[in-house]
């Protein structure tokens, strides 16, 4: 077995039990919160016979670790459990939001790497000119903002004002334009600095200097020198970014009523839908420990040092 193999087997072993770590926390919380799930979405007027019928129906009636365990029995089955405000299956209602989220998180990855990169490469290789000082501040003023208060001032201007784009809702592509801004234009300003931040300090590398020595045109030593070893931080980065972007996609989609997981996450904490909850936190755990796997595995493929590591640590 080789050692990248091997090294990938073990961080996904470990990934699994991070998951389930998760989903065990977040149902402690999950019972620990006030009211009671039947209590908020049944009749005031239903007698409490009826209240307990309910309550053994969906199983709230036993203890909290049993309730886990039999949840977590299901799992292995392939069955995420049943909503308890909707009746639905959970796998389902995931089923149909997950291509919406996807769509936002993916298309947000895409374009921070497409902009962030050029634009922190070419703001580092222009360092304390004009266009560089500029990247900073729009860098520095866009991720301090509010995602929800971008995002209902980009409602405003392009929705309310000029018209030219939906409100909120999906409609077509169209729809996308405004969260997927909203989203994605905080990230492209810390991918933008982290770049910029990372091509600083490989341009001080002794063979970086050695080849600016040499003669070598500034394009092909930014290219061929420094963009690879200053992409290896970056690119892990990237992946590492994906929890806190599926975290403001609760936010953005809400704001805008994209019909993602994220807004089907904020409605079942509120009416403390546990199936729901719990099925979706199981898949964002899933894709967080795989993109963080994948991001490991790049930055091994792309260092040659990270991979005499790993074969250091087993011989």
């Amino acid at each position: 077995m080789s050692d990248m193999l091997e090294y990938t087997i073990r961080r996904f072993a470990l990934g699994i039990l991070v998951v389930f770590a998760v989903s065990a926390l977040l149902f402690a919380l999950m019972q620990m919160m006030p009211g009671d799930p039947i209590q908020l979405i049944a009749n005031p007027r239903i007698p409490p016979e009826r209240i307990q019928m309910l309550r053994e129906r969906w199983g709230l009636d036993k203890p909290p670790v049993v309730q886990y365990f039999y949840w977590l029995k299901n799992v292995f089955r392939g069955d995420l459990g049943t909503s308890i405000t909707t009746g639905q299956k959970v796998l389902f209602l995931i089923k149909a939001r997950l291509p919406y989220t996807l769509m936002l998180s993916g298309g947000s990855l895409l374009l921070q790497y497409l902009i962030a990169i050029p634009l922190g490469l070419y703001a580092a290789a222009r360092k304390n000119s004009w266009f560089d000082s500029a990247a900073v501040f729009t860098s520095i003023v866009l991720w301090s903002l509010p995602m929800f208060w971008l995002g209902i001032l980009l409602m405003l201007v392009f929705a309310i004002w000029l018209k030219v784009l939906p409100p909120s809702g999906y409609f077509g592509p169209s729809s996308l334009v405004l969260p997927l801004l909203t989203i994605t234009l905080p990230y492209v300003a810390r991918a933008l600095r982290l770049t910029r931040s990372e091509v600083l300090e490989v341009l001080r590398e002794k063979y970086v200097v050695t080849a600016y020595a040499k003669g070598l045109k500034g394009r092909r030593v930014l290219f061929a020198h420094v963009l690879r070893n200053a992409l290896i931080p970056v690119t892990v980065m990237f992946f590492l970014f994906l929890p806190w972007l599926l975290g403001g996609q609760v936010v953005v989609e809400s704001v805008f009523a994209w019909p993602g997981m994220g807004s089907l996450l904020w409605k079942s904490i509120a009416v403390q839908d546990y199936p729901v909850v719990q099925g979706i936190i199981l898949i964002i755990s899933l894709l967080t420990v795989i993109c963080n796997i994948l991001g490991d595995v790049i930055a091994a493929y792309l260092d040659p040092r990270i991979r005499l590591e790993l074969r250091g640590d087993n011989i």
